[in-house]
């Protein structure tokens, strides 16, 4: 079903392909070059020099930001004129700005003010890469009509007056006042007439429940009364300062079907509406969900009489549109685009397709999400398929190995509707244009891979709170005395008290730090976790889409100033089972203990490539018995200025067999790091987390024939 009209998507890819030029960095910077003149004028002289924003500077006076605006930064104010304000005020009832309260101008005005400066050009993608000031991301998208830029599909910016630059920012007049909804996102999804059916099915399974968390109230109220202290801490070289989350928030988005495509499903598959479209969804969903869990299908909690029950297949459904964290935009899909490469963060796209994983509500269960960037593979053939309309877009559950497979899974849809808001709170939802479920074929062949998650994806709550890839990865800090000012100037390195990570448990006595991005750094998407202290950390691993053999990898890089490590792995956190011999992360793969003088490969690729396949399979199988594996062949690090090192081609940067065992998918299964070093070794035992692989036996069992698993 074609969810968008000829137009609008025709415009919409003419803006993807500006914004592919014009992506922006992880760090926030935009370009420069795309700015006007500056004018000598502070933002706070813009408007104290311009009386038709008379309104929106006493709002601005009232909320106490007018100093904020008269100091140097970087900021984009959104500025509504008087007749905008006076619209608004008519709106609500109200004749003057004295009746808004001080709360209400400090919402108004946090709403208009993002710091950092993007022009019109750099509003390619569908949100703005920074929050504004209430921590809010604004939807962008271009009108079909007059090809302007709208603001939450509603408030345009307006071109004659766009990109007018001061000293500290960047002045987008617009030509009414946004506003962000403060509805939960259970709310702005029944307040959508055209995905009624969905809506209907959330309540119906009690669903609608599992998405009303906001915030733990109890972490921010410790945090305010200064519970959590800053870290201090050396890893390798750099003497860093760690941070403690100001928020613990809940997030959800959905990727819901509009009625329409469920409609045509229905005829599709030869299903009845006359008891009505909950009905219909339902037997929909008993066609889909009956062959992935057989064991179920008579049992009591199966049938439309028990919508609630946890087996019944209509909640499967639904359970499984949804993630359990927010993702404001689709460009906050995969791993951020950086303007330096073009590329999304770590990911050779000549390679391979940037691929995410992430846990949904039905449980156990994953969402596979590909970003289609791929235009041919290597030997040259296309490798897009029916899809290559598509480039640069994201789909769930794709999977193109031609000509043996071919599932589309479904698009994402990345335009922002006037009529209704799709970003609330606690969450956001995308239209897609096909079904998305844990069907028996993405359960067996879709996700029949190899999976790999950065660490950073692994925990939702990192996406949810804004965490992740956040920082100017193009600077690492200088040296000595770390940056502990309250907004560092280059980013802000975290660590995570005890409970703040769902299914993560540790001992007092150590930390757990997410170091922010570096490019320059041998960490898979730049960013890295690391283990201080005496530390004993169990974490639940994120789920297999079938029971089987499967091996666990852990994805490091190793350096002299780190520690010694055993591996445990069990269904039972407090019974454990180590696995092999602790694991020394000072030992390189050109070290005797591994492959010593045979390892020849340099950073470029180039020896590698020289191999003959034969000699590439012997190497993998001589590394697997010796517990490791090279890096994949997609994932390097840059230089700013030019120039990609591949972690393949690195002595340092390997992945560790935790261990190869069978993996019941109905069940929790658990990994736990003890330190095994000998006092305080290196930098206080540290110890490296940069990505996690669960690979099935379809994939590392080929050797057995004398093949190799793909480098990628």
């Amino acid at each position: 079903m074609n969810i968008k009209n000829q137009i609008r998507v025709a415009l919409l890819a003419v803006a993807a392909m500006i914004g592919s030029a014009s992506v922006t960095s992880c760090s926030d910077e935009p370009d420069s070059e795309h700015f006007y003149t500056f004018t000598g004028e502070m933002l706070s002289d813009y408007l104290a020099n311009r009386p038709n924003y008379s309104m929106f500077k006493e709002v601005v006076e009232r909320a106490n930001l007018m100093d904020l605006l008269a100091s140097y930064g970087k900021y984009t104010c959104f500025l509504p004129s008087d007749s905008a304000m006076e619209v608004y005020l008519k709106e609500r009832g109200l004749s003057s700005l004295s009746q808004l309260s001080d709360a209400d101008c400090d919402t108004i005005a946090r709403t208009h003010l993002v710091a950092n400066m993007y022009s019109t050009f750099e509003m390619s993608q569908d949100r703005l890469p920074t929050a504004n000031l209430l921590g809010r991301y604004l939807a962008t998208s271009v009108d079909t009509m007059t090809a302007e830029i709208m603001l939450e599909g509603l408030s345009h910016i307006i071109y004659a007056l766009k990109d007018d630059s001061v000293e500290n920012g960047i002045v987008q007049p617009v030509d009414m006042v946004i506003e962000k909804s403060n509805s939960y996102v259970a709310d702005i999804l029944r307040d959508n007439p055209n995905i009624s059916i969905f809506y209907n099915a959330l309540v119906a399974t009690n669903v609608r429940d599992e998405i009303l968390p906001v915030e733990d109230a109890e972490y921010r109220q410790n945090y305010l009364n200064g519970k959590y202290k800053k870290y201090y801490y050396k890893s390798h070289t750099w003497n860093e300062v760690g941070w403690a989350p100001a928020t613990k928030k809940y997030g959800f988005t959905a990727f819901v079907e509009p009625d329409s495509l469920y409609r045509a499903k229905f005829q599709e598959y030869g299903i009845s509406t006359a008891n009505g479209d909950l009905r219909a969804l339902y037997d929909l969903a008993c066609k889909i969900y009956d062959k992935v869990y057989p064991a179920d299908v008579n049992a009591p909690g199966h049938s439309f009489d028990n919508l609630t029950d946890s087996v019944n297949p209509l909640k499967r459904f639904i359970q499984y549109h949804i993630m359990t964290r927010y993702v404001p935009g689709t460009s906050d899909l995969t791993a951020l685009v950086c303007p330096e490469t073009k590329e999304a963060f770590g990911f050779d796209t000549r390679l391979i397709n940037p691929i995410d994983w992430y846990m949904t509500l039905l449980p156990r269960t994953m969402i596979k999400v590909e970003q289609l960037t791929m235009n041919k593979d290597e030997k040259g053939n296309d490798c897009r398929g029916a899809d290559a309309a598509y480039l640069n877009r994201h789909f769930i559950n794709r999977r193109y190995a031609a000509p043996e497979y071919n599932f589309r899974g479904a698009l994402v849809d990345n335009v922002v509707e006037k009529e209704y808001n799709h970003d609330a709170l606690n969450g956001h939802y995308f239209y897609v244009d096909d079904l998305v479920v844990f069907s028996y074929d993405v359960q067996n062949i879709v996700q029949n891979q190899r999976i790999r998650m950065d660490f950073s994806t692994v925990f939702p709550e990192i996406m949810t709170n804004d965490m992740r890839l956040k920082g100017n990865y193009t600077v690492d800090d200088p040296a000595g005395t770390p940056d502990d000012t309250n907004d560092p100037k280059n980013g802000k390195n975290y660590y995570f008290p005890l409970g703040y990570l769902d299914g993560v448990t540790f001992n007092p006595s150590c930390y757990l730090v997410m170091r922010r991005p570096h490019c320059n750094f041998w960490s898979w998407q730049g960013d890295e976790w690391n283990l201080f202290g005496d530390y004993d950390m169990t974490f639940r691993i994120p789920p297999v889409p079938y029971s089987g053999e499967w091996q666990l990898r852990l994805g490091y890089c190793a350096i002299e100033t780190r520690g010694v490590m055993q591996a445990y792995y069990g269904d039972d956190p407090q019974r454990m089972v180590p696995q092999g011999i602790p694991v020394d992360m000072t030992r390189f793969l050109n070290s005797e203990f591994y492959m010593g003088d045979r390892y020849v490969i340099d950073e470029s690729l180039g020896d590698y490539k020289k191999k003959s396949d034969e000699e590439k399979a012997e190497e993998q199988k001589l590394l697997k018995n010796l517990g490791v594996y090279r890096d994949g062949r997609s994932m390097y690090h840059f230089d700013p200025n030019g120039g990609k090192n591949y972690f393949l081609g690195n002595e340092r940067t390997h992945r560790k067999i935790i261990c190869q065992t069978y993996i019941d998918a109905t069940k929790d299964h658990y990994v736990r790091f003890r330190v095994a070093s000998d006092g305080k070794q290196g930098n206080n035992n540290e110890f490296m987390l940069d990505f996690f692989e669960m690979v099935p036996k379809s994939v590392y069992g080929v050797d057995s024939d004398g093949e190799m698993e793909d480098d990628l």
